[in-house]
Order: C-alpha cells, then structure tokens, then sequence
C-alpha cells in the first residue's frame, strides 16, 4: 500500500505534518517501537508507529530520525497521547530528510493502525502473488520457461514471509526458496514427507499441521495430473509418487484466500512434476527395450548395440562404457485393507492383488529412491553432467521396476561393488517415509545385483537382483531390502522354507539345549555357535571360549546327548548350523 492511502482512511484519523512530496512510498509493514536505536529491528519499507517516550529533550529527535531514514522506513506516525502535540523539533528533523511525519490523535490506538496496515498489506500481497501464480502457470503450461517452482516459493518468501519447500515422498527436497533451501535438515523433510504420507493414507484433506519441536509446519499436497492420477482408483495409487509443499507456518488460521492460494502453488507444481515426468520418457523408453531384450535372451551383442544406441539418452557424460548394477523394486499391498501383506501377496497382473497398479508404480518410486543412491553409483550425482536421476534407467514389467544403474568404469582388480549400491544403505534414508505411506497394508522390497562389466553379464545381474528381492519379502517389515552379497546357498534356500517346518525343526535341535541351559547355566548353545564356527576344532574353540578341552569336551558331550546326534558327523553339523540360523 501507499503511504497516501493512510490519509483517506478516516477511521484512522491521521493528520499529515511533513513530507506531502514523499506520500507515494510503499508500505511493506509496520513496527511501533519506543526505542532510542530501533534500527536492528528494521528491514526497510516500514510505517515507524511512536508513543515518544524515546524522547527526552529536543537534541534526540534528529538522532532518532536519522536511523529511521538509514533504515529506509517508508515513514513515522507519532501519538500525542504522551506530549499531546507532536514537538517541533521532530517535525524539523523530518523535513529536513525528507521523512513523511502523520500525528495519531489519542483517541486512535496504535493496535487499530497496525492492523488496518497489515491487513491491506497482505491483501495486496496476496493479489500480486496470486497474478503472478498464475502467469507462471500459464508459462509452465507451455514449457519450461516460467523458470520452475523455486520462482514461486522464492514469491512466498519475499512477499508474504512464507518459507517453503517442494519435497518428494520420500523426504528429498525437490525445490526450495533461495534462502530457504540450507534451512531444512535432512532429518526434518523426512519426518515432514513421514507425517504427510501418514495424513493421506488416513484420508484427511490437506493441509496436514505438524509441529517439530518450536516449529508448526502445514503440509499441502501436490496432485500430480499425471499417469497415476488419471488412472487412480485409491489413494494407494498414487501416495508413494506424489509430491508434496511444506510451508514453514501453521495454516490453522488462514483466511480461505491465503489457503487458495496456496493450492494455486500447488497446482503449478504438479505442471513442473508432469513436465519432469514427461522428460523421463525417452529414456523410459529405452530402458524398457533393453529390459525386454535382456528377458527374451537375446544374444550379448544384440543387446550391447542396443546399448550403445541408446547411450547417449541413458548415459549422458559417462564417457566409457560403464559398469552396471541391477536394483528390482516390488511394491504389493495386501487382498483386505489393514491386513499383512507378505510374499503371500505377491499376485499376477499389472495392478498387484487388489488392482493397484504395481509395476508403474514401483517405477516411479524407484526412480525416485535412485535419485539419492549412495555414493559411488552413478546414480548419486557426479560433479559434472547431468542431475542423477536423469542417469537411472528404469523400466517395469507387469509387476515389478527394474533399474539398470551405471557405474563408472573401474580398475581390473576390483569388481565395483564397492564403489556401487548396497541394499541397507539403499533404503536408510527413506524407510521412516515409506513406512508411513505404506500404513498397515503394504510393502516395498528391492534387491541389488553386483556389479557386472559389460552387456553379457545383465541377465545374471537380473536374474540375482529378482532372486535379492524375494530373499528380501522373506523378511518382516514394510521396507525391506536384500543384496548379492546374502545370496550364499543356505540363506537362499531358508527363507522360502514354511514357517511351521522352520519351527519345527528349530524346536526339535535346539529346545533341549535351551531348556538344559535354563536349568544350568550351562551354555550349551553359545558353546555349539563357537564349535561349528570353529569348524569343529577343539583347540581353537576352546581358545576362543577361554575353557579347558576337556570342559569343551564334556559341552560337546551333553549337546549329542541331548539331542541324539553325533557333532562328528558332517551331516549333524549342517543340520546345527542351519538351525541355528533359522533361530
């Protein structure tokens, strides 16, 4: 607003005593201070509201007034309620630089001008930023050209103090407010996307108000008009891809303008989210062609040229041809909303076993899950090139997503596993989100292959990545994850065992053991752990337990008489070992 607006406004009664010349100065907010150094509070743009009380002799008003002008206050309205006129050696100051000066009657409290103030400057507000909404909306609709979200949220910043963030569902920062971005711990966004996927899987309408500590943040959603949305029957559907704006401010008490504008925000966000998506095709594209090749057993060269072919799409700035690494990601949600979901639900189709779309949406949200891959991957971010995710390829089957991650190129006496994705730390830093999205009904699993040299070896690293992630539904939890590295003969085999014959063959080793040891004390079970790991010898074991042979000798002795095996014997000792690891 203008300072002349003031004046036209009789209900605040101001009479003007100097600077008629600078009336057409902007009003950006309000401060009343009684202060004889108010400046540190200052930003530039404010109406100066001032009881006087700073004043003690005429000498202090030109002080006072020349921080205010260094300040760059847009002017000073002083009371006459404590002096009952304004003193002339105020008025003096002012005109002398040029600083608008209005007298408020005493009838008139500061409370009624400063809530006239602000509110006609956030109406103000408001309407810029809501044109300017939508011109960048327009432009974004078109293109990329209106230059992004952070155009828009750098807007909510600076003209309604409003810091926001863009996050992914899985608490990655997608777009931020220049001086907002730093701002934003780690752990915050993904206690911020763990709260809001939990608020949309119960059905509540947005925003959703979380507070952190001191801090109140309100969530809106960001519904993407894309590929899922179109086709969305549930909220499952589209949960795990959806995008999300936290705001640092507690929306509980905005007016219905404020909150439609920030809905307006969140649809241009959903056009940039489209848009991005729509980039992904090409590539999309490709990887699904290499993938169908790959399954179909074509030759290794055939699927080498395809490669090659489709190398500068799918590996922009590698350079040599990389190494690869395969990661197969499922997301399954069980028959009855709330129910276990497990390997049990891992049903036929396209759109999992109660018609959610499964392999698309494992897509998306592994291609989101390899935006943050470890370091080391290709995945992760290099320091020249592209973003990361434009270097992941994921394609989908009916089912499930497979990504083919390149690594870069490595030294003869190493494999690249090192330097390439590990299942837990795939996962570490969005499990808490994904938990929460996931509520009590579904599942993601995910297994990683090791890292294979060339074209010839994909359909191994396939093969191993699938046979990673059903290791992987084995175990419990919402958000699981296996590696080649688990891939040994025996915990291949143990988890697709059936649980009654796991406990039963367990029960049946090793209950006697325990029960004995109950009873005394005895150790008989740490003792045959050490044994077999020992590869049953008798001196390094007894070494290792800090005991005599012969005390060993007895152990082994009462473990065989126990349980009627012979620790001698190699098929005794298979049976322990598995026992113990399926305990």
């Amino acid at each position: 607003m203008r300072l002349r607006a003031l004046l036209d406004t009789d209900a605040l009664g101001l009479r003007l005593l100097g600077g008629e010349d600078e009336l057409d100065r902007t009003v950006r907010g309000v401060m009343t201070t009684d202060l004889r150094d108010p400046s540190r509070y200052l930003s530039g743009g404010e109406l100066v509201l001032t009881g006087l009380a700073w004043r003690r002799e005429a000498a202090d008003s030109a002080p006072f007034v020349r921080l205010l002008v260094q300040a760059q206050v847009a002017g000073l309205a002083a009371g006459e309620a404590e002096l009952g006129a304004v003193p002339d050696d105020l008025v003096a100051a002012c005109a002398r630089h040029r600083l608008p000066l209005f007298a408020v009657h005493e009838s008139v409290a500061f409370a009624t001008v400063t809530e006239h103030v602000v509110r006609q400057v956030s109406s103000e507000r408001a309407g810029d930023l809501a044109a300017v909404v939508d011109r960048h909306r327009r432009m974004m609709t078109a293109g990329p050209a209106g230059g992004g979200p952070d155009v828009v949220l750098d807007l909510l910043g600076s003209d309604l103090d409003l810091r926001a963030w863009v996050l992914s569902p899985t608490g990655r920062i997608v777009a931020g407010a220049e001086g907002a971005r730093p701002a934003l711990p780690a752990e915050t966004c993904v206690r911020l996307a763990a709260e809001h996927l939990g608020a949309a899987r119960t059905g509540r309408r947005g925003p959703h108000r979380v507070r952190l500590g001191h801090t109140v943040y309100s969530l809106f959603p960001v519904r993407s008009g894309g590929r899922f949305a179109r086709a969305a029957r549930d909220v499952r559907e589209t949960v795990l891809s959806d995008w999300l704006l936290a705001v640092e401010a507690d929306a509980g008490d905005w007016s219905e303008e404020r909150l439609d504008l920030l809905q307006g925000v969140t649809q241009l966000i959903a056009v940039e989210r489209d848009r991005r998506d729509a980039a992904r095709a090409v590539r999309r594209r490709l990887a699904q062609e290499v993938l169908e090749l790959v399954q179909a057993g074509a030759l290794p060269a055939e699927v080498a040229a395809r490669l090659r072919v489709a190398a500068p799409v799918l590996l922009p700035g590698l350079g040599a041809a990389p190494h690869w690494q395969v990661v197969v990601a499922r997301v399954e949600w069980a028959d009855v909303p709330g129910g276990a979901a497990g390997p049990a639900a891992e049903g036929p189709g396209g759109r999992g076993t109660d018609g959610i779309a499964g392999g698309p949406l494992a897509q998306a949200l592994l291609e989101e899950i390899l935006v943050d891959a470890p370091p080391g991957a290709a995945g992760a971010g290099a320091p020249d090139g592209p973003e990361p995710a434009e270097r992941v390829a994921v394609a989908h089957t009916d089912d499930e997503a497979v990504a083919l991650v390149p690594l870069p190129a490595v030294s003869a006496e190493h494999d690249g596993s090192e330097s390439g994705i590990h299942a837990d730390a795939l996962l570490a830093a969005v499990r808490e989100p994904l938990t929460a999205g996931l509520n009590d009904d579904g599942r993601v699993t995910l297994g990683v292959s090791a890292a294979v040299h060339s074209a010839e070896g994909l359909r191994g690293a396939l093969e191993e990545a699938r046979h990673a992630r059903r290791v992987a539904a084995a175990r419990t939890g919402r958000v699981s994850a296996a590696g080649h590295q688990e891939l040994a003969s025996h915990v291949l085999l143990l988890p697709f065992v059936p649980d009654d014959v796991r406990r039963a063959f367990t029960a049946r080793l090793l209950d006697p053991l325990r029960d004995y040891d109950r009873r005394h004390r005895a150790e008989l079970i740490p003792t045959l752990e050490a044994f077999l790991d020992c590869d049953g010898s008798w001196t390094r074991c007894a070494t290792r337990l800090h005991l005599h042979v012969n005390t060993l000798r007895y152990r082994v002795g009462r473990i065989e008489q126990l349980t009627g095996r012979d620790l001698a014997r190699l098929e005794d000792k298979l049976d322990f070992f598995l026992a113990l690891r399926m305990s």
